[in-house]
């Protein structure tokens, strides 16, 4: 029996992207347009909700039903990075001693993520810097996507008193 595919484009601030799904699961997230299907799924429906939720700061962990494909290994780096809290980070070394490998290893399973964002290997870092990013705009993206974060991950608050001016001069002068 073929496999049931379905794709839809939706829009980001990083251009479109593109949504596949196989068999009822989220398989792939890619960077610009792909060629679409009939129509939207439910699921894909809302995954481009859930996107556009996060992409305004008011979606901090996605809830998709995700069979992204890869070796034994890739699936439990691809859910060690689904672990880590919105707006934190963690390094490829402190994945790699949790799963006992290398940060090597993990850093090539984070490049190989068919799911990025959803799956979110743009919140790890190399010990000495940002890492890499293989999304559209390398480590710019990867940098807009951890500021996207932070700010939403800052809490908010309404003005006091003491953020007006005392006063207010319109054009007067002192004498």
């Amino acid at each position: 029996m073929e496999p049931s595919i379905r794709r839809l484009v939706t829009q980001s601030p990083f251009g479109p992207l593109t949504l596949t799904e196989r068999d009822a699961a989220l398989v792939a997230l890619d960077w610009g347009r792909l060629p679409e299907s009939d129509g939207p799924s439910p699921l894909l429906s809302a995954a481009a909700e859930q996107l556009e939720d996060y992409f305004d700061g008011r979606l901090k962990r996605f809830d998709l039903a995700a069979m992204p494909r890869g070796t034994d290994f890739q699936i439990r780096v691809w859910r060690a990075l689904q672990a880590i809290p919105y707006g934190e980070t963690m390094t490829y070394g402190e994945i790699a001693r949790a799963l006992k490998s290398s940060a090597r290893a993990v850093g090539m399973a984070c490049g190989a993520n068919p799911l990025p964002i959803i799956v979110p290997c743009h919140r790890v870092l190399a010990e000495n810097g940002l890492g890499g990013f293989s999304g559209l705009g390398g480590i710019a993206t990867k940098r807009r996507l951890l500021a996207l974060e932070n700010d939403a991950a800052m809490p908010r608050r309404q003005p006091s008193l003491f953020d007006l001016p005392l006063f207010s001069y319109s054009g007067a002068t002192a004498v």
